[in-house]
């Protein structure tokens, strides 16, 4: 019964993920193709509100590992999910200027690949063994694709300093136990460094990742 109730739970959990970005990337793709440019502009609007469900829920990750449930390196989905969560509600969604810049329709569909890549590969994994192809393709593609989103991240917190510094949004003054101002867009530049090292530190896992399942699949195959 447990079981049962884990793999029931798991299966919707990663259905409704896999439900919800594919939307996102298809709405996305038919209003570029309708409209073109001028589409790139209106992007959060017609999306953004999907995308934060699935980024929120995205959280619940990091307790399936923890708990078990789930196998995965809780740093490497630690890493993942904070970065997208930092970036999207704390300098996209605080922005409403910002939204319209093309770095977010960029950013968007760089994520929504690397989901796509994701939740089909975990849904097959629960019900079935996933193809040699798949797997390449989860754990091979998704790593150069990591790497522009990473890129793509840090553009976006860039492009952004400027709405901070010209609003002063979360900029505040400290006066326990010492009087102190944190300038918030010094916390982003700050943040760019660590932005980095967490996508190096993420590209080696999943670089172990990755050759720790194709060899297991390799071993599988030359049993048979």
């Amino acid at each position: 019964m447990r079981c049962s109730f884990r793999l029931a739970y798991l299966f919707l959990y990663n259905l409704l993920q896999f439900c919800g970005h594919t939307w996102i990337f298809a709405n996305m793709t038919a209003r570029f193709l309708s409209f073109g440019g001028d589409a790139l502009a209106d992007t959060f609007y017609s999306v953004g509100v999907m995308m934060s469900l699935c980024q929120l829920l995205s959280v619940l990750e990091l307790f399936h590992i923890a708990d078990g449930i789930e196998k995965g390196s809780l740093l490497l989905r630690f890493i993942q999910v904070m970065e997208r969560n930092f970036v999207l509600f704390v300098v996209i969604i605080s922005q409403e200027d910002f939204q319209s810049k093309t770095i977010v329709c960029v950013l968007f569909y760089l994520w929504n690949i690397l989901n796509l890549f994701r939740y089909p590969h975990r849904l097959m994994c629960l019900i079935s063994t996933p193809s040699s192809n798949m797997l390449w393709v989860r754990h091979t593609l998704s790593i150069p694709v990591y790497l522009l989103s990473a890129i793509a991240e840090g553009v976006s917190i860039y492009q952004a300093l400027p709405y901070f510094e010209s609003q002063g949004m979360y900029s505040v003054q400290l006066t326990v136990p010492v009087s102190v101002y944190i300038h918030f867009p010094h916390v982003l530049r700050a943040y760019l460094p660590l932005l980095a090292a967490g996508a190096c530190v993420a590209v080696w896992l999943l670089l172990q990742e990755r050759q720790q399942i194709l060899d297991s699949w390799n071993k599988k195959q030359k049993r048979k």
